[in-house]
This record gives structure tokens, sequence and C-alpha cells, in this order.
């Protein structure tokens, strides 16, 4: 299935944009040192284990800091389509918007469908400390994947 292949791409970039988001955003903190304690155990892990995700986290208006972009998400359904709008100043169709849960976190898929953005998508995370959407954005036309964060427009 397509959304689960973009999905699978979020997750190899999420580590990375993280890591850019919080460093460009100046929210940082230094990395773990050798001090840390062991991880939980097996059974801690189970009990610690991510609540499903609340989806309508992501219903708001985003910017990506680094050039004015917007996603506006209206509302989103039960079984996870997104009404959503993108501008770049202007309007860009969207012809597909999708939340799903990924390990506790809500995502977001968007793909276009108009003049130089046909096929381009973005695939995000929302990273609930921060309020940010984090993950990556594929511009069909140049054939490139970019790392992207989008802050809450309040």
């Amino acid at each position: 299935m397509t959304r689960v292949h973009h999905l699978t791409r979020t997750t190899r970039a999420l580590a990375i944009t993280t890591v850019t988001a919080i460093w460009l955003l100046g929210c940082g903190g230094g990395a773990p040192g050798p001090q840390e304690e062991p991880g939980p155990s097996a059974t801690e892990h189970e009990q610690l284990a991510p609540k499903p995700a609340d989806l309508q986290t992501l219903v708001g208006r985003w910017r990506r800091p680094d050039g004015g972009y917007v996603i506006q998400i209206r509302s989103i359904a039960e079984d996870g389509s997104v009404d959503a709008s993108y501008f770049n100043p202007q309007p860009i169709k969207v012809s597909l918007a999708q939340a799903s849960d990924w390990h506790g976190s809500a995502a977001l898929f968007v793909e276009f469908d108009d003049v130089n953005y046909r096929g381009s998508t973005y695939e995000l995370v929302h990273v609930p400390d921060r309020d940010l959407l984090v993950g990556t954005y594929f511009q069909a036309a140049l054939g490139q994947t970019f790392e992207v964060v989008f802050q809450r427009i309040p």
C-alpha cells in the first residue's frame, strides 16, 4: 500500500529531522551522556508502550519557518482522512491528506496535484513536547527530498 511506504520513509528521516528541528529552533539540549542508566526491562517497556495518538492534535495552522509555507488542517475524520489546504503563499491543490497513528504520535501525509507540485508530498510526525510537525518534503519535479519543520500558528 502506498501510504505505508510513505510513513516508513518518514520514520527513517524522523530521527535526523527532530535533531535538526530542535537545533534550528534553539530548543536543544545536550546529547545523552555515558552516565545514563540502562533502559527499561522488557516488562517495563510493555507497560510504557505508547498510547494511541490523538490525531486531533494536528488540527490547526502550521507554518514552515524557512519559507512561510502553511498547512491548514480544518478537520480529521474517524477514518483518518484530513480536510487540509496548503499555501505557498497561494493555494496549492491537495489531492490526498491522511492522518494516522505512528508509534503513539500523530502522523500526517499530504500529496499535491497542482502545476509544479504534482506528486510532491509531505510526510510529517507530530512531536508533542515541542508542538512541531517534523519530517520530509518530496519535491517531485526536482526528485529531491528535504527535511522540514512546521510550527503551530497560534
